[in-house]
Parts: structure tokens; C-alpha cells; sequence
């Protein structure tokens, strides 16, 4: 008798998948294996206990399936309270907890593969979500880019929830803008690896990115620059009198609505970054009566250092056009906070204007410094009007913050003394020092990397070992440090490939480091993690690098920054 060829498919996936190493990123609280096995096909059926009919969740499910495993199932609106939930025969059981379980908080989640059911317990759709990328990387690691008619799932029991509640990446969109599409597929990778806040640099001095219906010159003219696409970034010369602006775009409201709604159903919580008060050559060009000076502004076209645009401190219609900003901006962004910049201000515009001088005196103030965190705070307490806080880069400290303010920690050379002195004043901390989480830096050796940075090195175990709480850091502090992010700068980032490129595989390594317990976190095991997950991120399209460099790789002459600034932001 002749063996069906899909007989003999389903038996070598499934002595495939008992035999593979799991591989699971960011690395569970708690996970046993054993050795058998839940075969899901399309016979499988889902089941949402205590889930309103028409919760997206349930939508969301039936999307992730079939776009990851290729499998269309059937969403089962039954709702028998008398079955033994762990029993239901060929389901994915997703049940919503009615009293809460304080283990899970809001994002926690338990899973139990059998080899009769698949179920998944948890507080929220969040908790839901993380269950669902972990089973995805309990299926074997090609499953995607073979997408058979039947999965064999290892069995397994999970109980899984984060250590810190901010995991974080910033992606800057104005050094190059990439598109919506583009947008969706970097949150989706966040999602894959539990990332739940998508910082969103959204402008700068070399374009202005997002639509704001009051000001239509800033769309107009400041999310667009003289193209120098075809040179370096480095050798972009200054746009001649008459040069066309082509480069550049910007999102619509709608667009901006598509991607929140986008990312919420990936529990993604997208914090815009707006501006305050300098690395604004773009809305100096589209709005020259807001600077000091009458120098000719335009949108910046490659490196820009010292950057000395500054919105004119002593102007009110400077603090009010920042409040008309944050009137359309909320009304975009249902995120609790709204980042406000406040880094790199070169201020010697200020010291030789007038206006700003006589408001310094006016409100005797003792500098420049007092100045900018002035203008922070009026635009502060507008935006606690709406409810919201606003997050600022450490520089914000340097003239005095209130205690609402969240402090995004990133000169990590400063110490930590500075992160203490914010948390003894009540100020959330997020952590994303450079040393640890500036992922445009060089990953290997620069001598061999096609892909430019902008300098430093930062390979993957160096931000594998990054701890947002750090051992130096006293007891009093630490329930004031939120989490940490990964930022992204895109000054040699010119296409969606090189994003991913910088991104991958160092965002798995900061995720562990943001998700998963301090014990149970090992580099060598980790390592060994890796190729199965790359497997998983060449089927969905992601490019990434595939060298693991040590941090006792760093080349002995360091490489310098390829700009005078090493955060450029």
C-alpha cells in the first residue's frame, strides 16, 4: 500500500517540529514543553469566550492565521458555559477573563497546547495578541514561507507578562519619509516582538511630515526639499535659487487615523513627536515670521550641525502656532502623551534677539535655558487641558520640568545622577541611552558594513545586555523607570530595506531585555534562537543582518560619527 505524499508531508512536519528547538522572542516568564503535538488545519475552529460578537479581536485573529500560517478558520459564536474549556475538541479557545487575573495585568497572557485543544486566558485583546506571536513561534520555523495544509504545534504550557510596561522604538520619518504600507509592516515586526509603543519622529529640519489643516505651508513647503537622492548623505549640497523641492511627502489626517487604528489593533500605542523649540528649519522655511533673524531658511538637505534654527522664544505667536498644533494633533492621537522634543536647541539666536531678551527680563528669567523650559511649560499646560503629558528629551531638565513631565533619557554619558534627580522629582523615565539603544549605529565592523551609519558601534550583545534599571540605580528610583526604546534615525536610511536592516535582529534583543525576567534571560541561548527567528522574518519579507558581532568586536579605532553630532535628531 502507497503512502498519500500528504501523509508523508504531515509526518515528516511533524518529526520536524518535535525535533526542533523552540524558539520564542522575547523569552516567556515560564515555558514547558512536552513532547507532543496539536496538528491545526483548516478544520480548526476559534472560539471567543466572554468577547463581544463584534470585538475586532476576533478579526484580527482570523487575519494574523491566515497571513502567517495560511489558514482561513471559522470564528464559532457558540457559548456554551458548561464546556470544559481546556477540552474543546479541534479550537483555538480565546477566553477573556471576568475577574481580572492580577498575575496577567493588561497585557500578560496563559497558553496551553494539548493535543486535543489550543487555549489562551487573558485580561485584554492585548493579552491576546502576545499569545497569538507566541504560538506563531511554536509552529516550526518555516511554516510561513511553506504555509502546509496542516501545523503541527508543539505542546506546551505558557505563562507569560512583561517586566516593564514602555517597549519602545522610534522610527524618524523626516530625515526620509517611507510610506503607509511601510509604516503598517514595521508595526507589524514591533507586534512579532511585543514592541508596544511606535515613537513617531514625525519633524524636524528636514521635513515637516504630518498634515495640519491650519497651517497648510507646512506640507506645502516643509515636507518637501531640493532632491539629492543620487549623492551621498553627507555631500547634499545646499538647493540652488530656483531649485525645485521634490523630495520628500508627508501623511494625511486620514492616513495618520489608518495607521493609529492600525497599530491599536497590535496593542501599538503610536506617540507623536513634535518639535519644541528647535530643529525646526522646515517650518522656519515654510513659516519665516516665526524665527529671530531674517536669514533664508530652507529644509534641510543632509548634515545640518550646529543646528541653529530656533522658534523665536520672545514671539507669543510662536507659543500660540505650538498650540494650534496640538489642537489638530490630538485629535489624531488618542496616546496619553505627545513628545515635544526639546533637544539640541542651539540657542544663539536667542541671545541676540531682542524679543526673546526682553522676555527673558519680563519674566525674570536667569537664561536661555530658563527660556526654553518656559515655552515647554505653556505648551505643557495646553496639553494637560486634553489630558495628556507630555514627553521630552533629558534636555528639558536643564532649565527646570515639571514633575508631569516624562524624561526620555538619552545622553548616556551624563551619569546617573541626572535619571536619579528626575525620579526624586517625580518625573517617569524612559531609558534609551545611546550606548545601548541608538540602533544607527554600526552593528559589525564598519570596514566590512555596505549599509552606512552614522557612526558609533552598537552590536546585538551589547543591546542584549541593556537593563532600563540599572544595577547603580537606588530602590527609590526604580518604580519611576517606565521602560526603554530603541531609536532609529534615518539620515543613511533611504529605503524600508535599510530600516529593517538596522532594526533586525537587534529590536529581538531589546525585547527580551524589556519583556522577559532578568533570570531568565541568557545570551548563548538566545543565540541559538536566532536563525529559526530569521527563518520566520526572510518568509514575512523582513531583511535583516545576519552578523553577530560581540561587543568585544568593536574595532580598535572606534568609528567616529560621520556627522559632529551623534544623535542628529
Amino acid at each position: 500500500m502507497k503512502l498519500s505524499c500528504t501523509f508523508l508531508l504531515g509526518a515528516l512536519l511533524l518529526l520536524s517540529a518535535c525535533s526542533q528547538p523552540v524558539s520564542i522572542v522575547p523569552e516567556p516568564v515560564k515555558l514547558t514543553l512536552s513532547s507532543g503535538h496539536y496538528t491545526l488545519d483548516s478544520n480548526t475552529t476559534l472560539v471567543f469566550l466572554n468577547v463581544a460578537e463584534d470585538d475586532e479581536i476576533r478579526y484580527y485573529t482570523q487575519d494574523f492565521i491566515f497571513r502567517h500560517l495560511g489558514l482561513s478558520l471559522a470564528i464559532s459564536n457558540e457559548q456554551q458555559p458548561n464546556w470544559d474549556t481546556l477540552q474543546i475538541p479541534d479550537a483555538i479557545v480565546f477566553q477573556k477573563n471576568t475577574d481580572e487575573n492580577e498575575l496577567f495585568g493588561d497585557e500578560g497572557y496563559s497558553l496551553s497546547v494539548s493535543d486535543k485543544t489550543v487555549y489562551i486566558e487573558a485580561n485584554t485583546n492585548a493579552g491576546f495578541v502576545y499569545a497569538l506571536q507566541t504560538l506563531y513561534q511554536l509552529a516550526p520555523s518555516d511554516v510561513t514561507a511553506k504555509k502546509p495544509a496542516s501545523i503541527p504545534l508543539r505542546t506546551a504550557t505558557v505563562v507569560d507578562y512583561p517586566r516593564f510596561g514602555w517597549r519602545g522604538n522610534l522610527l524618524d520619518v523626516s530625515r526620509h519619509f517611507f510610506d503607509v504600507e511601510y509604516i503598517k509592516k514595521h508595526l507589524d515586526v514591533l507586534a512579532m516582538y511585543k514592541i508596544n509603543k511606535f515613537h513617531w519622529h514625525l519633524t524636524d529640519d528636514h521635513g515637516w511630515r504630518i498634515e495640519i489643516a491650519k497651517y497648510p505651508k507646512l506640507t506645502e513647503i516643509g515636507a518637501w526639499r531640493v532632491d539629492r537622492s543620487t549623492v551621498p548623505w553627507l555631500e547634499g549640497e545646499p538647493p540652488q535659487e530656483g531649485e525645485p523641492a521634490t523630495y520628500g511627502g508627508y501623511y494625511t489626517k486620514e492616513q495618520i487615523r489608518e495607521i493609529v487604528a492600525y497599530a491599536a489593533q497590535r496593542n501599538i500605542e503610536v506617540i507623536p513627536e513634535i518639535e519644541i523649540p528647535g530643529h525646526c528649519s522646515e517650518i522656519l522655511a515654510s513659516y519665516p515670521e516665526f524665527a529671530c533673524d531674517t536669514f533664508n531658511y530652507y529644509v534641510q538637505i543632509g548634515p545640518y550641525w550646529p543646528p541653529k534654527a530656533i522658534m523665536c522664544g520672545g514671539n507669543d505667536d510662536v507659543i500660540q502656532f505650538f498650540k494650534d498644533i496640538v489642537d489638530e494633533i490630538v485629535e489624531l492621537f488618542p496616546s496619553k502623551y505627545i513628545h515635544i522634543g526639546g533637544d539640541e536647541a542651539v540657542k544663539d539666536n536667542w541671545v541676540a534677539c531682542a524679543k526673546c531678551q526682553q522676555r527673558i527680563k519680563n519674566l525674570k528669567l536667569a537664561n536661555e535655558e530658563e527660556l526654553q523650559s518656559w515655552m515647554i511649560r505653556e505648551v505643557e499646560k495646553h496639553i494637560h487641558q486634553y489630558g495628556k503629558r507630555i514627553i521630552g528629551w533629558d534636555e528639558i531638565l536643564e532649565g527646570g520640568v515639571s514633575s508631569n513631565a516624562t524624561i526620555m533619557f538619552w545622553r548616556g554619558w551624563l551619569g546617573d545622577s541626572v535619571i536619579i534627580k528626575a525620579a526624586e522629582r517625580g518625573n517617569e523615565i524612559i531609558m534609551t541611552p545611546t550606548n545601548y539603544c541608538y540602533i544607527d549605529y554600526y552593528q559589525a565592523d564598519p570596514a566590512t558594513e555596505k549599509q552606512k551609519a552614522i557612526g558609533g558601534f552598537l552590536p546585538l550583545q551589547k543591546v542584549y545586555s541593556f537593563d532600563p534599571a540599572y544595577e547603580s540605580f537606588p530602590e527609590s528610583a526604580i518604580p519611576f523607570i517606565k521602560g526603554g526604546q530603541a531609536n532609529l534615525w534615518a539620515e543613511f536610511l533611504f529605503a524600508p530595506e535599510n530600516v529593517e536592516y538596522m532594526l533586525l535582529p537587534r529590536l529581538l534583543a531589546l525585547s527580551e531585555g524589556l519583556w522577559s525576567p532578568k533570570a531568565n534571560k541568557d545570551w548563548e541561548y538566545f543565540v541559538n534562537k536566532l536563525p529559526a527567528q530569521k527563518k520566520r522574518l526572510a518568509a514575512l519579507g523582513y531583511n535583516y543582518c545576519d552578523k553577530v558581532a560581540l561587543i568585544t568586536d568593536e574595532p580598535k579605532q572606534a568609528p567616529a560619527a560621520d556627522t559632529e553630532e551623534l544623535k542628529t535628531e
